[in-house]
């Protein structure tokens, strides 16, 4: 499966990271292709593009604020949102919530 995911958190600093982090490592154990957009105190980073989000499977959006320019967003119809905590504790069940879906 193709993913994105945005992580961010209120202060834009460790969790934001740690969690794009555990993701990425997840994703790869779990055999699938992910990027991560990280949107922290530097701004966004690692930024997804409109054709990356358009031919992705699915979305995750690992957050604890409110995400910026989520209309990039708007058309996908797999996505699930987590506070930022489950995808540092639990990364295995935020994947596999997103693939039932």
């Amino acid at each position: 499966m193709n993913i994105v995911a945005v992580t961010a958190c209120p202060t834009g600093i460790a969790h934001t990271y740690m969690a794009a982090e555990k993701l990425e490592k997840t994703a790869k154990k779990l055999g699938h292709a992910i990027k991560v957009e990280t949107q922290g105190a530097m701004g966004i980073e690692n930024e997804l593009t409109q054709p990356e989000v358009d031919a992705a499977d699915a979305l995750i959006i690992a957050a604890d604020i409110a995400i910026e320019r989520p209309e990039r967003f708007a058309k996908k119809t797999r996505k699930h949102s987590v506070p930022i905590h489950e995808a540092l504790k639990n990364p295995e069940a935020v994947f596999a919530s997103i693939i039932r879906r």
